[in-house]
């Protein structure tokens, strides 16, 4: 949806620009963005509690309902139903018997002090990564490499939007098919080479529009870079996060990787202008010596979460912390679900 509304904002921006000269260039635009803001209002009302709020508030027959309204097609009585409102229930009961719920629960154990470190890394992944450079500064890079009609530039922004909604809709639907963490490092792989290729590129032309063959290659990797971002930290930047923490600490998990998120954002707002101005292409280099980092703690760090529940999950970091009876048991119930039919 981030991607919608882009393409709203970024089409109305050129529109204006290219056939309005007075106050109203930029007013329209400013105007349009509090419609999407009233249309979330509304549908607010229409969403769904989750089945985990539902039960730890004991709601059970609401949460019952809700689960077989979407994997049993209304068929509360399946045993897959049953299965999972007791794992469900019984995770609930563990986590709150076990749990602080305090904020230094996030480093008390190895499980969830990995947790709260690749909630932090994803978070700053998203914006170090080199992406927040075009985001809000687009204009900047197009300078560089000798664009500098306002139209154009709007126009390429127009495009990399709707071409980024494309990217991002079909990485959410491969998510489950290819796994987060193959994702996660052909995204990490994909960016570095497409923003060592793109520095190069900016290199040679350093400003000089003469060189348009250069020039147009640089926004072919902007394009490229933005794909690879989108495969995996459009659709996984809080589905990722929301996964591997458990449910006692998952709000708190989110918060500091948001916490991380914005932090960036905040550092680079600061920065990206003054040393774009001042250093110009050569300010890439930092990125690209970044994106490495990205690439090696995400091979090394992330695991794959892809076919366990958010129960199942917590074997992953905690080894086994679930009571091996239990654990058994949830097992056999999964495997008799899944083919009863």
């Amino acid at each position: 949806m981030y991607y919608l509304g882009a393409i709203v904002a970024s089409w109305t921006s050129y529109g204006t620009q290219k056939h309005l000269n007075d106050d109203w260039t930029w007013r329209i635009p400013s105007i349009v963005q509090a419609g999407f803001p009233i249309i979330q209002i509304v549908l607010f009302w229409f969403l769904p509690e989750s089945p985990r709020w539902l039960i730890a508030n004991g709601h059970t027959q609401q949460a019952e309902q809700l689960l077989a309204r979407f994997h049993t097609a209304g068929d509360v009585s399946h045993p897959l139903i049953q299965f999972e409102m007791a794992e469900i229930a019984r995770t609930i009961e563990m986590e709150h018997s076990a749990s602080t719920m305090r904020w230094t629960a996030l480093v008390d154990t190895p499980g969830n002090r990995k947790r709260t470190f690749i909630a932090v890394c994803v978070g700053t992944f998203a914006q170090w990564n080199g992406v927040a450079v075009v985001s809000y500064y687009l204009t900047l890079v197009l300078d560089t490499i000798g664009v500098t009609d306002s139209d154009t530039q709007t126009l390429i922004n127009g495009l990399l939007q709707v071409f980024n909604f494309v990217a991002a809709g079909s990485a959410a639907l491969l998510v489950d098919r290819l796994g987060r963490r193959p994702l996660f490092l052909w995204s990490a792989l994909g960016m570095l080479i497409s923003f060592i290729i793109w520095t190069a590129c900016s290199a040679v032309v350093n400003g000089d529009d003469s060189n348009q063959a250069v020039g147009r290659t640089v926004i072919a990797f902007v394009f490229i870079f933005y794909f690879h971002y989108d495969i995996a930290y459009t659709p996984l930047l809080l589905g990722y996060p929301t996964e591997i923490f458990p449910y006692s600490i998952r709000s708190k998990g989110v918060t500091v990787e948001l916490l991380a998120v914005y932090s960036s954002l905040i550092i680079l707002a600061f920065v990206n202008p003054i040393a774009l101005d001042r250093i110009g292409w050569r300010y890439y280099i930092f990125f690209c010596c970044f994106d490495v980092l990205v690439l090696v703690v995400t091979w090394f760090c992330f695991p794959e979460t892809k076919g366990h529940s958010l129960e199942e999950i917590a074997e992953v970091f905690d080894g086994r912390a679930v009571d091996l009876d239990e654990e058994k048991v949830g097992k056999r119930g999964v495997e008799h679900a899944e083919y009863v039919d």
